[in-house]
């Protein structure tokens, strides 16, 4: 048997095993709800098994994702649709899984966790080396599609209020490149000029819609206690983010070397990816504190660390820090995801409402990253795919939608389940037209 012939067998039979292990523990689960028993159980018990529900579902989506040529994370929001709508097969335990407190708290883990990731894949130095191109670039990727977001939620949904104008716009400003980076990667193209001008606007672009998010939440909540806010008490929440922001950059560029020199005194296992959760947990906290989302101060404590800052520790033979975070992420993210998949309401599909929303929020989500590209000016930089690669919506817009659902005005939330649906079904579409039409943009600006 060939090696190709082995390696498919091997193949088979590990979906074999998930598919198996899933049916199982859903049977299992399913089970226990009609079963009336007396006898005391260890509350860990239902977290442990929607735990391996969720891994395994999400293993097999992301898997067949791939196979598909997309991002893994795809396949895990899918999973996570197609088990919050077992119930429309009769199975409804799964929807506990959603419920469950500790799970929702592992969820929120795994987001403070990506943030933080994502941050460490930059600098500080990186957001102050990017060239006016890139600034330009992010500035209009950041206020196109709001203004888009704004106008597509006022026409279809005149009757809610501009505060989910507002929301649904931040929504759009969000950007995940690192579906384009990978595509980029995968090309041979990581290092072109278009690619240093998205990879470099994305930084400025994912500081930007922190602070946006920052302020429509922060006047949402305001306006949730019966608040009216001035234009200066506006200012006030935008200026209190940006000094939260920069102000936590700044000085944890002073205090990270010495705080990791003194850990890096510290005997024992761990240390260097326990301090750095210190950091991520600590500046999340603080920015909760002010009156942020705690994913904030995860993407800048990402943002304030460098590998310069460990070298201590990767001297005496540790790994960098990104490897060490990647265990974490690997279990804790599937579970944000896969929940945010849970939240779907897929019957919200078939609403025309629903649709509409949908096709329009992902139109307008593709022309304003499009209307960003006009920044790029000089040299022969292809414009296209420039404004292509900054399109892909990812993670980054799920977080602000399920933000969202946690919001309400006068009892009612900002993003209802019908809003949320049509969110997620523009992130899966950006997410999953990037790649192809990345391709065939650099393909074609090479002829």
């Amino acid at each position: 048997m060939s090696a190709t012939s082995q390696r498919a067998l091997g193949l088979r039979s590990v979906l074999f095993f998930l598919v198996l292990a899933l049916a199982a523990l859903s049977t299992i689960a399913f089970a226990q709800t009609h079963e009336a028993t007396a006898t005391h159980s260890d509350p860990v018990a239902p977290v442990v098994l929607a735990l391996a529900i969720i891994l395994a579902a999400a293993k097999l989506g992301g898997h067949l994702a791939v196979q598909l040529g997309q991002p893994a994370v795809l396949g895990e929001l899918i999973a996570g649709v197609v088990l919050g709508s077992a119930d429309l097969a009769g199975i409804g335990w799964f929807h506990a899984i959603e419920r469950d407190q500790a799970v929702d708290i592992l969820a929120r883990l795994g987001v403070l966790i990506l943030l933080f990731e994502v941050g460490l894949e930059s600098t500080v130095r990186d957001m102050l080396k990017v060239g006016l191109p890139s600034f330009l670039v992010a500035i209009l990727g950041v206020a196109a599609p709001f203004a888009l977001g704004w106008g597509v939620s006022a026409l279809l949904l005149p009757d809610r209020s501009v505060y989910v104008h507002a929301f649904l716009g931040a929504t759009l400003t969000a950007t995940s490149v690192g579906i384009t980076a990978r595509v980029l990667q995968d090309l041979g193209r990581s290092q072109s000029s278009e690619a240093r001008v998205i990879l470099g606007a994305a930084v400025i672009d994912d500081v930007l819609g922190l602070v946006i998010l920052a302020v429509v939440g922060g006047i949402i909540a305001a306006a949730n206690r019966g608040d009216s806010l001035s234009y200066t008490e506006v200012g006030f929440v935008l200026g209190k983010a940006i000094a939260f922001l920069f102000g936590a950059l700044w000085l944890g560029v002073y205090l990270s070397p010495r705080v990791f020199g003194l850990a890096s005194r510290l005997s024992g296992r761990g240390v260097l990816l326990a301090t750095a959760l210190v950091f991520c947990f600590g500046l999340a906290y603080l920015s909760s504190i002010i009156g942020l989302a705690p994913i904030v101060g995860a993407y800048a404590a990402g943002l304030i660390l460098e590998d310069v800052h460990f070298k201590d520790f990767v001297n005496r033979g540790e790994q960098q820090l990104e490897h060490l975070v990647h265990p974490i992420s690997t279990f804790l993210v599937p579970v944000f995801f896969v929940i945010m998949g849970m939240r779907v309401d897929l019957t919200a599909f078939a609403r025309m409402d629903v649709l509409g929303l949908a096709a329009l929020l992902t139109v307008a989500a593709i022309l304003g990253k499009q209307a960003c590209s006009l920044g790029a000016f000089g040299g022969k930089l292809d414009r296209l795919s420039i404004g292509i690669g900054m399109v892909p919506r990812g993670e980054v817009g799920l977080i602000f939608a399920n933000i969202g659902l946690g919001l309400t005005v006068a009892g009612r939330p900002v993003i209802d389940e019908g809003i949320f649906s049509a969110v997620v079904i523009m992130v899966i579409v950006t997410t999953m037209a990037t790649p192809p039409a990345l391709k065939w943009s650099l393909a074609r600006a090479r002829r």
